[in-house]
């Protein structure tokens, strides 16, 4: 609307003072209020920035950077104590089966020799008793059997009599074979190697 088209007459209200602005003024700005905004971001943000940080490693709650996250609980240390009696107790399946230094190792038991000579005696007075016994020492694997009759005096019990201890695993297997439990060693009966002498049947 121009002023020509105004419909009010004028007032007081429309007479214009010559100190007043007209139009769109604005006061010119001070070089501070220009530069303030950048002082407080450049001076008040890093002070409390850095109090923070230094509040927070005296509380204890800085974070650490590469350290566990919150809720982990850091790996604990491994205890001394535990360390060393675990160091001194053995593992009982090293060294299983291994012989200490001071077992002895164990000799082979000598096995009977079937070729030694096996005298068989008859004292017992029953017809064919040397021969049957000497059946059973040839059914157990001896090959040098020689059945006779005895002579002279005769012991209280049967025996099974040998030239040498190193003759004892077949003495014992000859005794065993035929049932007298009796074994001595006596070169002087045995000769070279076993004699049977028998007074009594040992099936009887």
């Amino acid at each position: 609307m121009s002023k020509a088209d105004y419909p009010y007459p004028e007032d007081e209200f429309d007479a214009i003072s010559p100190d007043a602005p007209t139009g769109v003024h604005r006061a010119p700005r001070s070089a501070w209020s220009r530069w303030w905004p950048f002082v407080v971001v450049l001076v008040v943000v890093p002070a409390l920035a850095y109090g923070a940080v230094a509040y927070l490693s005296r509380t204890g709650d800085l974070p650490v950077v590469g350290g566990p996250t919150q809720g982990q609980d850091a790996p604990a240390e491994p205890d001394d104590e535990m360390v060393d009696e675990d160091a001194g107790e053995e593992d009982p399946a090293v060294g299983e089966g291994e012989a200490t230094p001071d077992a002895e190792p164990t000799t082979p038991a000598a096995a009977p020799v079937l070729t030694t000579p096996v005298a068989v005696l008859n004292g017992a007075r029953v017809g064919g008793l040397a021969g049957r016994v000497a059946d059973e020492l040839e059914a157990a694997g001896f090959t040098a059997v020689t059945p006779d009759n005895a002579t002279g005096t005769l012991p209280a019990q049967s025996v099974v009599y040998m030239a040498s201890e190193d003759l004892r695993p077949t003495a014992e297997l000859v005794a065993t074979t035929v049932g007298v439990p009796t074994v001595e060693v006596n070169p002087a009966q045995a000769g070279s190697g076993i004699k049977v002498l028998l007074v009594t049947d040992p099936d009887a």
